[in-house]
């Protein structure tokens, strides 16, 4: 027979993270998070729900498997390259104006993105000037960010993405290859922090000029997404960016009113 986590049970496990981790998933879309929970109680093959409670409860390796395997980390670089067009054209021009410029990618999750962005602020001669904070709720996917290792499987599609985000470069020259893995030009670190933050309960930590959290709001209860809007509007200064993904809009928020939507690409400047 086929066990389930039920509704009440899922309750209960995110109660005892909370309490016991410190880590808030109440207000995550709750049909999305039990499916996850569900899968991971079916792979681990545990025989009880009160078994897998109880692993969770005393085994704090376990409870970073259970991070990893329900946070979401779906991600690729120059994801949706009229994002990063639309970047290059309508909002580095403005950035370029700034003395220093503050860049967040919140939910990085494996730093596909961080490293598009800070090829983006090198071929806009930008990145001397320029620091990434990379986060994430995740601890095992800030760690594989950090490192700036990727699959070559994937950099075939990545260069695909890169000419149509505009790139007029090789984009092999960004990356050393060896081994089916690349590691990205070293000096893009020097320009780069990564951090674990949790976007339900922590508060902002700096001053941006753009902030990047793309597909990671659609996770969220109305009430979480509101909370985060709040904290990105904390976190912005005046004139700032921020860039949201395909799905996601600031539109039903209350902090749309001090907003202006710039670009068809889900980008928006912060106007009050």
């Amino acid at each position: 027979m086929t066990l389930f986590v039920t509704d009440e049970e899922m309750a209960l496990l995110l109660y005892d993270i909370q309490d016991l981790y410190g880590y808030d998933f109440n207000a995550y879309a709750k049909a999305s998070l039990k499916r996850r929970i569900n899968r991971l109680f079916a792979l681990d093959r545990f025989p009880s729900f009160a078994e897998f409670r109880f692993r969770l409860r005393t085994d704090t390796a376990y409870f970073g498997r259970f991070i990893e395997q329900i946070t979401v980390n779906v991600t690729e670089m120059f994801r949706d390259p009229a994002f990063y067009l639309a970047l290059r054209k309508e909002v580095l021009p403005l950035l370029a104006t700034y003395p220093f410029i503050r860049v967040w990618h919140a939910g990085c999750s494996t730093g596909e993105e961080v490293y598009s962005m800070a090829i983006l602020l090198r071929e806009a001669n930008l990145l001397h000037k320029s620091i990434l904070y990379a986060t994430d709720i995740n601890p095992q996917v800030v760690q594989q960010a950090a490192s700036g290792v990727f699959s070559m499987q994937h950099m075939k599609q990545y260069s695909e993405n890169y000419i149509l985000s505009g790139g007029r470069h090789d984009f092999s020259s960004y990356y050393t290859a060896g081994n089916n893995k690349v590691l990205f030009d070293v000096s893009f670190k020097k320009h780069m922090v990564f951090s674990t933050h949790n976007l339900a309960a922590e508060s902002s930590f700096n001053e941006f000029q753009l902030i990047v959290c793309r597909n990671v709001l659609i996770y969220f209860e109305k009430e979480l997404q509101a909370r985060v809007f709040d904290l990105f509007d904390t976190s912005l200064e005046r004139l700032g960016f921020l860039a949201l993904g395909s799905k996601e809009s600031l539109r039903l928020s209350p902090a749309n009113a001090k907003f202006r939507q710039v670009s068809e690409q889900k980008i928006w400047r912060k106007v009050i």
